[in-house]
């Protein structure tokens, strides 16, 4: 990916959210011919010179210091997820040796043990670029349903959660606030791409959403980031009904995500999960060979 222009897009789109009386700035009536700060602004906030900011946004000053970036995300008003974004991608922009494309990821032994141990809870294993690594079989059940369960088996050609969630109707349809669901897998991505500039994959996957989607598209554009945590949503699932579950995502060493999905005890979401789960242990298929 072209870190440069990505470091660039996201200080000015995030330049052009701030309002100048958000960060006590006096405007006199002025007109403004662009939303937000001024670079100049920005710059002053920020305890840099407007030429030094300048080029940072238009990708000629790629040697930052830690000590500028921080401050640089104090005036932008930067959650910690996006002021570590911030970094990431300024690192992306520095000289590094030439990288061959990756290996397919694989999951450990230590982490096939923890989706042994999570039971009947729906769990999904992620890659740093959203490709389903595992699932048990209540996560497939919940999230895939409609696909082969021993599709994360073929290593070259698995699901991947960003694909399903824009380009499937049957994962679509899943979710009764499909926008909040897609801003926050567009969130992960962006953070991924910060933090992995030169995955060949990742930047595949990228452009096949851009071409594909419209909607991805405007998403992107918004440079919103999304690091792991919680976040509930309504799910309509097709065979057990309505049920309002909390996704709870954990990132391991390796860079994968584990992704598990609760509901309130004693709730009908619950009542429903346990539907949901004991019937996907009475349709458990043959797993197929692992190929490459």
């Amino acid at each position: 990916m072209d870190s440069k222009r990505h470091l660039g897009e996201f200080l000015r789109t995030r330049r052009s959210q701030v309002r100048p009386e958000d960060v006590g700035l006096a405007e006199y009536g002025d007109r403004r011919r662009v939303s937000g700060l001024r670079r100049e602004e920005l710059a002053l906030l920020a305890g840099v010179s407007a030429s030094y900011y300048a080029r940072l946004e238009q990708g000629y000053s790629l040697n930052a210091s830690p000590e500028v970036l921080d401050a640089i995300a104090r005036a932008l008003r930067l959650n910690d997820a996006e002021r570590r974004h911030l970094h990431d991608l300024a690192a992306g922009t520095r000289a590094r040796p030439a990288v061959r494309r990756a290996a397919p990821e694989r999951m450990t032994g230590e982490l096939e043990q923890l989706v042994e141990a999570m039971g009947e809870a729906p769990v999904v294993v992620l890659g740093r670029h959203s490709d389903v690594l595992a699932w048990n079989r209540t996560g497939h059940a919940l999230f895939a349903g409609h696909l082969d369960r021993a599709a994360p088996d073929q290593v070259r050609h698995r699901p991947n959660m960003a694909r399903l969630v824009f380009l499937d109707a049957h994962t679509r349809e899943l979710y009764a606030d499909w926008p909040a669901k897609a801003r926050a897998v567009v969130g992960t991505l962006r953070v991924a791409a910060g933090r992995y500039p030169d995955d060949v994959a990742l930047s595949g996957l990228v452009g096949e959403l851009t071409v594909r989607s419209a909607e991805f598209t405007d998403m992107w554009a918004a440079h919103r980031v999304k690091a792991g945590g919680d976040a509930t949503y309504e799910m309509r699932h097709p065979l057990v009904g309505a049920m309002t579950v909390t996704q709870q995502a954990l990132l391991t060493e390796q860079g994968h995500t584990v992704v598990i999905a609760t509901t309130a005890p004693g709730s009908p979401s619950r009542a429903a999960m346990a539907l949901l789960a004991h019937g996907a242990a009475f349709a458990e298929p043959a797993r197929s060979v692992r190929t490459e």
